[in-house]
């Protein structure tokens, strides 16, 4: 069924890894995975680039660095001087330092690296994309048993592997689970190959995006069939907004360059003069349902907003306080600066931090939103874009990263062509 072969050393490692992440996820070694392929596409990347001509012709680098890729090198630089300044200033250990530094290289700096390797490893788009759409096809042959789990008496998770002894934000990142009870409603969620629902569900919106690009009908319909799923299982209220935000808005830029489409505007706009009040408590009543649909999760994501922020800017503003710490009963022990990539910044790297990400993230998401006005091959990576902020308003992008190297690799693939130009 597949009509896409990998082409050189770098194409064959994205494609099979991409296509072993159901294997890898059995034995939970996607964390481990994540960050090697990071350094070691980087390291070949750099490998290329210092070789030039000299090295085989199918390997050779398709160009220059891109400015925004150096954008995403600088800043996450920046992350860790952050991290060791702010370790500094609140009198951490030696070993504490180094442990960090090791986060850092297994979080942030996958940033920089993916979308590096990306722009200058000689790889196709649609090596990125059939990827996921064989990732979408194992997730269809796996959803029977995961779904029928918490109905025939199966575990809610399987094992946890051995490979946490490498050390990582939590165990739930090397085990392996059939579903998750939800503990507000205790009813059955499921998180497929991530460490948690939501993530899953965001996953899904990439793999979603990805198949919108997949030339091949039936691969195609696997993928978003597989990425549909992984969305409404996960029971996430983000996933579902970015299905439709993230899929759809791309495809609405190109209109803004036509001039019916200004003058419809301005009819809207006109119109709302009469139904605005009524659209505005139309808005107004969906938020609140959207809050209520999971209200004890809204109440501690806001408190541990609200705390984070409090402490930032009282305690620490340019570097922040090094690292999460836990939080008090009223958010159920979570720690503060987690669940919030920009709160979260601001907490642990202070505004130092909040900056070396906001600077690439501006940067990268309006090459991707001029070029999407212009030519078709800026919709992916926009979605991914708009992925990556949705995703920063729940999650920490961070400790993310190393299950969305696909979208950062595209980010630096897409750097490279629109600098072509």
């Amino acid at each position: 069924m597949s009509d896409i072969v990998p082409r050189n050393l770098a194409e064959r490692i994205v494609y099979k890894t991409q296509t072993f992440t159901w294997g890898f996820y059995a034995v939970g070694a996607l964390y481990v995975v994540g960050p090697v392929l990071g350094w070691t596409l980087a390291g070949l990347a750099v490998l290329v680039l210092y070789l030039g001509p000299a090295i085989r012709p199918d390997l050779r680098a398709t160009g220059r660095v891109p400015p925004v890729v150096w954008a995403w090198i600088i800043g996450m630089g920046v992350m860790l001087i952050a991290l060791w300044v702010g370790h500094l200033n609140w009198t951490y250990s030696t070993g504490q330092i180094i442990k960090s530094t090791i986060g850092w290289a297994k979080g942030w700096a996958l940033v920089a690296l993916f979308p590096l390797a990306g722009a200058v490893l000689p790889i196709r788009r649609e090596i990125y994309v059939r990827g996921q759409m064989v990732i979408g096809l194992w997730t269809l042959i796996l959803a029977p048993i995961m779904l029928a789990a918490p109905y025939i008496g199966l575990p809610e998770r399987i094992f946890t592997s051995p490979l946490k002894a490498v050390g990582g934000p939590g165990p739930e990142y090397f085990s392996v689970y059939f579903f998750t009870w939800d503990p507000g409603s205790w009813t059955p969620r499921w998180q497929f190959y991530a460490p948690w629902s939501p993530f899953a569900a965001l996953l899904g919106v990439v793999m979603a995006l990805f198949a919108l690009e997949e030339r091949n009908p039936r691969w195609k319909a696997i993928g978003l069939a597989a990425a549909t799923l992984m969305i409404l299982a996960s029971k996430s209220r983000m996933g579902l907004v970015g299905l439709t935000a993230c899929t759809i808005g791309p495809r609405l830029l190109p209109f803004l360059l036509k001039g019916w489409a200004w003058k419809l505007a301005a009819g809207i706009a006109a119109s709302f003069a009469v139904i605005g009040p009524a659209v505005a408590r139309l808005a107004g009543d969906a938020v609140r349902t959207f809050k209520e649909a999971r209200a004890d999760s809204t109440r501690v994501r806001e408190t541990l907003q609200r705390i984070a922020g409090e402490r930032w800017r009282e305690e620490a503003v340019w570097f922040g306080h090094g690292r999460v710490q836990p939080g008090p009963h009223i958010v159920e022990y979570m720690p503060i600066g987690s669940h919030h990539t920009w709160w979260g910044l601001l907490f642990v790297k202070g505004l130092v931090g909040f900056l070396a990400l906001l600077v690439p993230m501006v940067w990268q998401t309006l090459i991707a939103v001029i070029d999407s006005t212009r030519n078709p091959r800026g919709r992916l990576p926009l979605g991914i874009m708009m992925t990556l902020i949705l995703l920063s308003f729940g999650e920490n992008v961070e400790i993310e990263a190393y299950m969305l190297w696909p979208g950062l690799m595209i980010l630096g693939l897409h750097a490279r062509e629109v600098s072509d130009d």
